[in-house]
């Protein structure tokens, strides 16, 4: 009976410091912030920010999932976005564009970032391939009274094109940016690519993204019958 009063007795006293212990450093700890659920690893095939592991490993020496591991381990589910690029720039030496990437991929993966949102807003993209030369596809899109036979009336200020490759412009209402991009494809084939950035809120991006996939088809359309 008296060594069993004498383990219940160091149980208690042991318990006791160990609660405080961890209610203290619970106290101390930053809480991670929290936007959005987060998404389930996918391995090899892991998708974010739009980018392939296949790419983030060539461009930065470490797939998706071992940036996941070193950045959880760095504390940055507590850290700002500022800070986590920061921090993969100059302690990992990954090049600033791709340190944006990383670090978007990251807290979309942990649930900081929704679908979407970007450190200046959220944005929407959309694509198409058309069967036409590049310089067709251009000159939809730079001259007023073609565009406006497929962009219609829509609320955009052209503030700089360079010649057949891409063009900005700004949607005046909210003052949205929109990146345009042009690239060959083979004999007769050519692509465009449309960014649409610094918008409100995911609301506004799923509205732009169904804009711009109508208006790509219209463009296409166009371009396809020869008109």
């Amino acid at each position: 009976m008296a060594r069993t009063r004498k383990a219940a007795s160091a149980t208690g006293r042991s318990r006791g410091p160990a609660v405080r212990k961890t209610v203290a450093a619970s106290a101390r700890s930053p809480k991670p912030r929290a936007k959005a659920a987060p998404r389930p690893s996918t391995g090899t095939n892991e998708l974010l920010a739009k980018v392939g592991t296949a790419a983030v490993l060539r461009a930065t020496g470490r797939p998706w999932s071992e940036w996941l591991s070193v950045l959880d381990r760095a504390g940055a589910r507590a850290m700002e976005h500022k800070d986590i690029a920061l921090l993969l720039s100059r302690k990992f030496g990954v090049p600033d564009w791709w340190s944006q990437m990383v670090t978007v991929g990251y807290e979309q993966a942990r649930g900081l970032r929704a679908a979407g949102e970007r450190a200046d807003g959220f944005a929407a993209s959309a694509s198409r391939t058309v069967d036409a030369e590049l310089d067709r596809l251009y000159d939809a899109w730079t001259d007023p009274a073609r565009r406006a036979r497929w962009l219609l009336d829509a609320p955009i200020d052209l503030r700089r094109s360079t010649d057949g490759r891409s063009m900005r412009m700004t949607w005046t209402p909210g003052g949205s940016s929109v990146e345009v991009s042009f690239r060959a494809r083979g004999p007769g084939k050519s692509q465009v690519s449309v960014d649409h950035g610094k918008l409100a809120d995911a609301r506004a991006a799923r509205m732009q993204k169904a804009f711009w996939t109508a208006a790509l088809a219209r463009l296409k359309a166009l371009l396809e019958s020869g008109r």
